[in-house]
C-alpha cells in the first residue's frame, strides 16, 4: 500500500512539473514582478516539502549470513537478500526520475527577441536609426549612387523594433538616384510589410546636420548612429544613444553605449 501512493505522488509531481513548465513559459510574457514571485514562492514550497518526504529512513541493517545454514535457510536468505536489493534499486530509480523531473521544471527559459529587444531598450517607443553602415551594408553616402543593400543579419532585429517602437530611418544621400535605390532595397527585404514602418518614415537629407536636426525634432527615446560626433552633440538632447562602430570613440557620454553592430547589442549574433 506504501508504494502504491509513494508511486501515485511520484506521478502527481511529473505531471504537476510537466504542467507548470509549460504554463509558465507562456504567463512570463504578461506576468508582473509580483506575480513571478507568487509562483516562484510557490515551486519553493513544492520542492522543500517533496525534499521532506523523500528524506531516507534509517538504513536497514544487513542480517550477517550465519555460518553452517542450511540450504533451504540459505535459499530463503538469498530470496530476501535479492527482493530487499530490487526493491532498493527500484525506489532510486523513481527517485532519481522525480529528481530529473524537478531539474527540468527549473531549466531557465530563454527570452524571445522580443523581450530582449524591450529589455534592452528600457521600454522605449520611439526610436530614430541611421541607414549606412547600421541597416545597410554601405556605409558611404557615395556608394549609394550604385547600390543600397539591406543587411541580412540585421534584418530580424529590425523587423522586431518595428513591432513594438516608432522607428524612423534616416540617411544623408547625394541625389535622388539614390533615395530611390535605398527604398528599394528596404521594400525587398519585407520591412514595409511588418510592424509600424512605411515608407514617408524613411527620411533623407543632404548634410549631417540635417541627420542631427531630424533626430532633434522627432525627440526620440534611442537614436542609433555611426558618427560619434553626431552622439557626442545629442547626449543632451536624446535620453538613449547607441553608437555603432567596430571602435569605441575617444569621447562619449554616460548615456550612449557602444556596439560593432545592431543585432550584436540585443544579442541576436
Amino acid at each position: 500500500m506504501g508504494d502504491y501512493s509513494k508511486d501515485d505522488f511520484l506521478q502527481l509531481i511529473k505531471r504537476f512539473g510537466a504542467f507548470l513548465t509549460v504554463k509558465i513559459s507562456n504567463l512570463f510574457h504578461t506576468l508582473d514582478s509580483r506575480s513571478v514571485g507568487a509562483v516562484a514562492g510557490l515551486a519553493v514550497a513544492i520542492i522543500f516539502t517533496w525534499r521532506v518526504w523523500r528524506s531516507p529512513s534509517e538504513p536497514q541493517r544487513r542480517i550477517p549470513k550465519r555460518q553452517g545454514a542450511t540450504p533451504s535457510s540459505s535459499g530463503v536468505s538469498t530470496h530476501s537478500s535479492a527482493n530487499v536489493e530490487t526493491s532498493g534499486v527500484t525506489s532510486s530509480s523513481e527517485d532519481s526520475n522525480a529528481q530529473n523531473v524537478i531539474d527540468d521544471f527549473f531549466q531557465p527559459v530563454k527570452p524571445t527577441l522580443a523581450q530582449v529587444v524591450r529589455q534592452r531598450l528600457n521600454e522605449g517607443r520611439k526610436v530614430t536609426c541611421r541607414l549606412l553602415g547600421v541597416i545597410l551594408e554601405e556605409t558611404s553616402p557615395e556608394e549609394l549612387q550604385q547600390q543600397a543593400t539591406v543587411r541580412s543579419s540585421v534584418l530580424e532585429v529590425l523587423l522586431e523594433i518595428t513591432k513594438f517602437c516608432d522607428l524612423y530611418l534616416m540617411e544623408r544621400v547625394l541625389d535622388d538616384g539614390s533615395e530611390k535605390k535605398v527604398l528599394l532595397a528596404l521594400e525587398n527585404a519585407g520591412v514595409f510589410t511588418s510592424g509600424s514602418l512605411v515608407k514617408d518614415k524613411v527620411l533623407f537629407c543632404s548634410t549631417e546636420i540635417g541627420r542631427t536636426s531630424f533626430v532633434r525634432q522627432l525627440e526620440p527615446d534611442w537614436h542609433i548612429d555611426t558618427n560619434p560626433e553626431i552622439t557626442f552633440q545629442l547626449a543632451r538632447f536624446i535620453k538613449y544613444q547607441l553608437h555603432v562602430s567596430p571602435t569605441k570613440p575617444e569621447r562619449t557620454a554616460i548615456n550612449v553605449f557602444n556596439s560593432t553592430t545592431l543585432e550584436q547589442f540585443f544579442g541576436n549574433v
